[in-house]
């Protein structure tokens, strides 16, 4: 077995969704999952980031997820299912949730003992989280899909008797979310299993907040600024900034951190713990949250009008570090990076992010030749446009970048490159991987050369989010070498590779 990766050591990686496999039934953790990670392992990559692995919201964003705690359902291989009894191949064309109830009537027929009985292990062991997470969502489904403070005021306040005559009458409903969550991870398991065979880790994604119509508010609203008839009385979101002249009015619910702390941050750990079962590493988005947070006021309609509010960072990750031993977290400092915010993550030595696309509007100190050692450097984002788009793009694309910055950027990115550039996304990609920095990541988009039109995530828009599929055939053998001769020339692949 292959040394276990981690961020101590010079390496390199891809950024890809699990949503963005190809496959005829929309990427899932089956055959394609395991044909990405030998790619990744043929190339001397060490590491395969995603998005949150969580479920989405409604339109695709896995960003304001309904359950930070659960797998994502939509990620279920349908063709895994059938290849153990569970599915019909009638039934593989269905809609994915048709389909999982399908396979969930078979197996409460005709399963195995020996699964059976795991699923039964399973549903004991992540009781903590998985029965407020199952009962949560047969409660929406028997309410139409409406917000939880538009339930029963019982159920919305969460008495006890009226959630165990709840659990009473939707048993088979709340047995269907838990075999979901069941199926997801056992699938999980055989990826993560397979990456790490090939040297591979896998890096997860965990937002710092939570969305209010989710399982995790509605179980912990005390954890939560909310009004007595459970709204939010304020919102998350960051100030005006390169991506929004309004800012980004995300609308998640604020954390009463005295609360948290009242609880020894026991929600928190467990949810870190959890990430820490799933991922080899996990980058921490919006890590200056952590140290002082914008605080929206719930009927501001943008997030301009805010204010900048402290966070209790360094006793939660005093907390954390102690109750989740060996977490390698990767900070998202990216923005108003204050010096508190630097302290904090210098204190417990995490590295910090650095995106080349952002590299070439101020001065050469920031240039990726000069970024640290200690830092995860990237070419772009989900949120940012491809690197090809991002060259190609005269202003046009970005209400905050004009033609002349625009031209300012490319004007740099040749200096720091020493001559013209026919192919920037791969010179994009080399100066990454040659930079200072330990830890290098590409999206799959910039490695295939994709213009703006592939880019995954537009942030301040709703439309056309998410979508992103990598074409069948995608993982050649020239672009395998290619990506393997760079990674070998940069001292980031593996021994023996």
């Amino acid at each position: 077995m292959p040394a276990k990766p981690t961020l101590k050591r010079r390496s390199s990686g891809v950024l890809l969704h699990p949503t963005s496999l190809p496959g005829a039934r929309g990427g899932a953790l089956g055959a394609e999952a395991l044909r990405f990670a030998d790619f990744l392992g043929d190339t001397g990559q060490s590491w395969w980031q995603m998005l949150p692995v969580c479920p989405p919201d409604e339109i695709g964003s896995p960003y304001a997820s309904p359950s930070s705690f659960a797998g994502s359902p939509d990620l279920i291989s349908t063709e895994l299912l059938a290849a153990e009894g569970l599915l019909k191949k009638a039934e593989l064309g269905q809609p994915k949730p048709k389909a999982l109830r399908a396979a969930f009537a078979a197996f409460r027929k005709r399963g195995n003992k020996e699964d059976k009985n795991d699923f039964e292990s399973y549903r004991e062991r992540e009781k903590n989280w998985l029965g407020d997470h199952a009962l949560f969502f047969a409660l929406k489904d028997a309410n139409q899909g409406r917000p939880w403070t538009e339930w029963d005021e019982r159920l919305r306040r969460r008495d006890p008797a009226r959630l165990d005559e709840a659990r009473r009458n939707v048993p088979e409903e709340i047995r269907f979310h838990e075999f979901a969550q069941w199926l997801f991870s056992r699938q999980w398991e055989a990826v993560r299993r397979h990456a790490a065979a090939r040297g591979v880790g896998l890096m997860g994604d965990a937002p710092i907040y939570v969305r209010h119509d989710s399982a995790d508010c509605w179980a912990n609203q005390e954890l939560f600024f909310l009004g007595p008839d459970g709204r939010p009385t304020a919102v998350a979101g960051v100030p005006p900034d390169y991506f929004s002249a309004v800012g980004q009015l995300w609308g998640n619910p604020l954390y009463r951190w005295d609360k948290h702390k009242e609880t020894g941050f026991a929600w928190w750990v467990a949810r870190l713990k959890a990430c820490a079962e799933r991922f080899d590493a996990l980058r921490l988005d919006h890590f200056i949250g952590f140290r002082n947070y914008w605080e929206i006021p719930a009927n501001e309609t943008t997030a301009i009008k805010g204010r900048w509010v402290n966070a209790p960072g360094d006793e939660l990750f005093e907390t954390v570090f102690r109750e989740v031993p060996g977490l390698e977290i990767v900070a998202e400092d990216l923005g108003v990076a204050t010096p508190g915010v630097i302290a904090l993550r210098d204190k417990y030595k995490l590295p910090g992010m650095r995106l080349a696309q952002f590299s070439f509007g101020g001065e050469e100190k920031d240039w990726p030749a000069q970024w640290p050692e200690n830092c995860v450097a990237y070419t772009g984002t989900h949120d940012n446009d491809t690197t090809r788009g991002w060259w190609e793009d005269d202003g046009s694309q970005n209400a905050l970048r004009s033609s002349d910055i625009a031209d300012k950027e490319r004007a740099a990115f040749r200096r720091a490159l020493g001559r013209d550039s026919e192919r920037p996304s791969w010179d994009m990609v080399a100066m990454t991987w040659r930079s200072p920095a330990r830890t290098a990541i590409a999206p799959m988009q910039d490695l295939l050369d994709l213009d703006g039109r592939s880019r995954m995530n537009r942030p301040g828009t709703t439309e056309n989010n998410w979508r992103w599929r990598m074409d069948e055939g995608a993982l050649t053998a020239r672009l395998a070498g290619r990506l393997a001769l760079l990674t070998g020339a940069a001292g980031r692949a593996p021994e023996g590779v």
